[in-house]
């Protein structure tokens, strides 16, 4: 077999499990049955088939008094069926590309099935038993993927009740708030008669480091789960320290100085500094090598929030976009994105082994000192044992598997971007780094219009093609074909000026070329409609009297 004939056989396969289940005679198979002869052909015939409004939705769910009365099974599954799964959204439809969910593998569905049956609790390995060495394992695995460590460093630390390679938590606002809590912990821990901040709290360390506060410092781009940290942290959300990007949406390096230099003129100590490996909302990687030496300069935590381009790292052709990841003292990942798990799995992987000391805490009744606990240096107590899906993942897929799903994700964005640049319609507003883009409707004569234009008829212009774009997205969600989100960015070409724009993600492998040729069809069909019609019309008007009256330059 060619090597061409090799990659075309493996994305065959890599199909293959996406689509079709388990031969039904299987042991998987047939714990697999129930759920796909009464689910998931409903959920692909019938989610999101019925247009109705959320205020028509609540009124099967206004009802705050419990059934007296217990019901058959049957009618309760006809209730869900009817009013929950119709009325749900279709995550896994591959022209809904505006969200972070996507697909599932067909084995998803059964391992999650024996999963709840097991009911294995990961606080304690006493109602976990093989769950924890296997959430160990799963750690160990990831934290190799990024920090490239040697056989002899796993071999030591993989089942080492005195060291962790990282927690486990129920997503990525978790695993954030995690790195942070041990990053703090850390630098003030007990020294001398000063007993840590676990025990005398945020006042007395400060005191202690003589300094009037703690800061974490993060590019404007930032996910929102940090700003939860350093309030639960005792930071205060004003010690979130958000700087500016560059046009690339990357941090700005000269601007994070400038912010270091006034944090500590105020006294002000950094505790942390976070690089994003691919941003929520355009998907670009920060540069994180600067980072990590800007961080070793200043002495404070290096986090790097990987989250969504985390698994970025399977593959060999685009590791390098993630280079100085390798130097972070902690990271984030989240297996519910791009590791193609169900929601409720993220993980926080740290270079030290022993960093998650700084958090461990004992309980006499069950969490004792010396036990390989994992629930000992976690935020969360009772956990499901998620890691068992992640396992399969890295199992039946395989590094070579996720490598075809992220070089296929980045080269069907960079596709999408060729559309959009060589519609006339359509402006293209980022460039796709990773697998996230984003652009929004502007008539080819209103592109003309706006390089001439003054301020003041920019302005106006970029305000009415906001309202567009939010009609075409609130229309075409609504009508539920397809689904792109929309998002606000600065975009330094049209200066300081904020502007709406589409967001679309391409981490489904279902998304073909049809269908996003499909997705940009529809919404030029919505264009058409006459509450939009009229905002053109506006358009049209601003340029009066040089330009016709039709939507068109003259």
């Amino acid at each position: 077999m060619t090597p061409r004939e090799l990659a075309k056989a493996n994305l065959e396969n890599l199909y293959r499990i996406f689509t079709v289940p388990e031969a039904p005679d299987s042991t998987l198979g047939r714990v697999d049955q129930a759920i796909t002869d009464n689910v998931t052909g409903f959920l692909q015939e019938h989610i999101v088939a019925l247009e109705h409004s959320l205020e028509d939705i609540e009124e099967d769910f206004d009802d705050p008094c419990i059934p007296e009365e217990p019901t058959f099974v049957s009618e309760y599954s006809a209730f869900v069926k009817e009013k929950l799964v119709a009325q749900s959204v279709h995550t896994a439809a591959p022209g809904f590309i505006g969200h972070m969910t996507s697909a599932l593998p067909y084995f998803m569905l059964p391992l999650s099935r024996i999963m709840t049956a097991l009911n294995q609790n990961l606080v304690k390995v006493e109602t976990s038993k093989a769950f924890t060495p296997m959430e160990r394992q799963v750690l160990a695995m990831l934290h190799r993927l990024v920090y490239e460590q040697d056989d002899s460093f796993y071999r030591k630390y993989i089942h080492d009740s005195e060291h962790a390679l990282g927690a486990f938590c129920s997503g990525g606002t978790i695993a954030n708030v995690t790195a942070l809590w041990t990053a703090r912990n850390k630098l003030c821990g007990p020294d001398g008669e000063f007993r840590g901040i676990a025990r005398e709290g945020m006042g007395a360390a400060l005191r202690h480091l003589g300094c009037e506060g703690l800061a974490v410092l993060v590019s404007r781009r930032g996910h929102y789960s940090l700003g939860k940290a350093a309030d639960l942290l005792g930071l205060g959300r004003d010690n979130l320290v958000l700087v500016d990007t560059d046009d690339r949406n990357r941090i700005d390096l000269d601007a994070l100085q400038r912010k270091i230099d006034q944090l500590q003129g105020e006294k002000i100590r950094p505790l942390a500094l976070v690089g994003i490996a691919g941003t929520t909302e355009t998907g670009n990687v920060d540069p994180l090598e600067a980072l990590a030496d800007i961080a070793a300069e200043v002495g404070c935590h290096f986090h790097v929030d990987a989250a969504w381009g985390g698994p970025t790292l399977f593959s060999d052709k685009n590791r390098h976009l993630l280079q100085g990841i390798e130097r972070a003292d902690s990271v984030t990942l989240d297996a519910h994105k791009q590791l193609y798990v169900p929601m409720g799995a993220g993980m926080v992987v740290f270079k030290d082994p022993a960093a998650l000391a700084a958090i461990e805490h004992h309980a006499a009744y069950i969490l004792r000192h010396g036990s390989k606990d994992l629930g000992s240096h976690t935020l969360e107590g009772s956990r499901p044992g998620k890691s068992m899906l992640v396992h399969a993942g890295l199992s039946i897929i395989g590094r070579k598997g996720y490598e075809l799903l992220i070089d296929l994700g980045i080269a069907r964005a960079r596709q999408m971007a060729e559309k959009i640049k060589g519609h006339p319609d359509f402006e293209l507003i980022t460039e796709p780094e990773l697998n996230i883009l984003t652009y929004r409707y502007n008539p080819s004569w209103v592109q003309t219009a706006l390089e001439t234009a003054d301020a003041d008829q920019a302005e106006r212009i970029n305000r009415l093609l906001d309202q567009i774009t939010r009609l075409v997205q609130k229309v075409q969600r609504e009508t539920g074909k397809s689904f792109v989100s929309r998002t606000r960015l600065r975009v330094p070409r049209y200066g300081v000026t904020v502007l709406t724009v589409f967001r679309v993600v391409l981490a489904n492998p279902l998304t073909t070329d049809e269908i996003l040729d499909a997705v940009l069809q529809e919404q030029l069909a919505i264009v058409e409609r006459d509450e939009i019609r009229q905002l053109i019309q506006e358009l049209n008007e601003t340029f009066n009297p040089f330009h016709g009256k039709n939507g068109e330059c003259c």
